[in-house]
């Protein structure tokens, strides 16, 4: 997998829905700017690898960001 993709490349290789992870970003479960962040052109962009990690519970703890 390419470390950043797309919502939906994401969704069509993880199964989740495209409801839940938007519901992730708003809800904060996922941090920006590990897990997710908007691409210069504004699109919303998954690090697979960071996803991977807090999948695993080996993501480190971040900062709350208020």
């Amino acid at each position: 997998m390419t470390k950043w993709v797309t919502i939906k490349k994401f969704c069509a290789d993880t199964g989740y829905t495209d409801l839940a992870v938007r519901a992730k970003l708003s809800q904060g479960v996922w941090t920006e700017n590990v897990i997710w962040r908007k691409a210069p052109d504004g699109r919303v962009m998954i690090n697979t690898e960071n996803f991977d990690k807090w999948v695993e519970g080996t993501l480190p703890e971040q900062p709350w960001n208020p």
